[in-house]
């Protein structure tokens, strides 16, 4: 599904109807879909003298329901335009953001915790993915800000990874229920980020302790170079809803997710056992080609997009929905935040 902002109809927050309502009784802001998307939801100033921070501190509940109900909500025509204001509304909504740590892509620090998203370069598409799906303690909300949209392409795409999770075969699901799945890194060996990066410390100790917490298994091949083994669940209920979220980077990171030329010549520099990325079943095992094709599949047949416009803030609910990013020409700079931390061992 690609359908953009001149395919639009409009509707309310709850429940679907192909209407304009307001989302509060004072009428000050509106809400739609874009043509027959589920997401994200977009919420608008009714005028332009409607302040979001001081909506948003009153309409906790009209937002929680929203990001519950469609998985993202988009705020757009708010009059926020640069980081500091991006960051009070993420610390309104979501309370204190979250640094970012137990990294996995390169990005650049912006102000307080507030980041660059993934710094990859503008022609390589992103794979959708649920952040942090990997960690023990992973964000249950995201917050993306468009500073400078994007001359062409760049959207982030979103997957309503409930809707992913009806997709898969019954055989499937059953295979990664039964068997998990497990994340391999290598990390130090010269390509992706440095081991100092990923675990923000130099000191061994720190970072064999950091893994211990963290139920990750590490295997020092160096004074500088690791490989960590984190098996995880391939699906969580949702800490709020309990609904069965299909939530992990089994197919994000598998080597056969990349460009063929790229994995093909990974495969041969370094081998299958020191990839910098790479993920098999939990208890070892090599995903079936087969299977990963239907997992990609499944993700894409669900991707929706809008255009960034700037000043655009979108709140993700990163249980429910994974985001991805398309290529890009221009100068596009989209900001990101994270919010409400959820460990593992919380969920039921």
């Amino acid at each position: 599904m690609t359908t953009h902002d001149s395919n639009q109809s409009t509707s309310p927050v709850f429940p679907l109807q192909r209407r304009r309502v307001e989302v509060n009784s004072s009428k000050l802001v509106m809400s739609r879909l874009l043509g027959n998307q589920s997401l994200p939801l977009i919420l608008e100033p009714a005028s332009e003298h409607v302040s979001l921070a001081e909506w948003a501190a009153k309409n906790h509940d009209a937002i929680e329901t929203g990001v519950l109900t469609h998985g993202a909500v988009l705020f757009r025509g708010f009059n926020i335009w640069n980081a500091t204001q991006f960051e009070e509304i993420v610390r309104i909504i979501s309370g204190e953001p979250l640094t970012y740590s137990e990294r996995s892509s390169p990005r650049s620090h912006v102000t307080g915790r507030v980041y660059t998203s993934t710094d990859y370069p503008p022609s390589e598409p992103i794979f959708p993915h649920n952040e942090h799906s990997y960690a023990v303690t992973f964000p249950l909300r995201l917050y993306f800000f468009c500073e400078t949209p994007p001359a062409t392409g760049g959207a982030t795409p979103l997957a309503d990874v409930r809707r992913v999770f009806r997709r898969l075969s019954p055989q499937i699901r059953e295979q990664f229920e039964r068997r998990e799945w497990m994340y391999v890194r290598n990390i130090g060996d010269g390509l992706g980020l440095s081991l100092e990066t990923v675990f923000q410390t130099r000191d061994a100790a720190e970072i064999n302790n950091y893994c211990r917490r963290n139920a990750i298994e590490i295997e020092w091949k160096s004074p500088k170079t690791v490989r960590t083994r984190q098996r995880r669940k391939a699906t969580i209920p949702h800490p709020r809803t309990g609904e069965v979220a299909w939530f992990n980077h089994a197919t994000f990171f598998h080597v056969s997710t990349l460009d063929p030329l790229i994995g093909d010549e990974l495969i041969a520099q370094f081998g299958e056992d020191d990839l910098p990325n790479n993920t098999r079943y939990g208890d070892g095992g090599a995903i079936e080609p087969e299977v990963l094709d239907q997992l990609r599949r499944a993700y894409l047949d669900e991707m929706v997009r809008f255009n960034w416009q700037r000043g655009d803030i979108l709140l993700i609910d990163n249980v429910l929905a994974a985001h991805a990013r398309d290529p890009y020409t221009g100068p596009r700079k989209i900001l990101v935040s994270m919010a409400e931390p959820i460990t593992r061992n919380e969920l039921v």
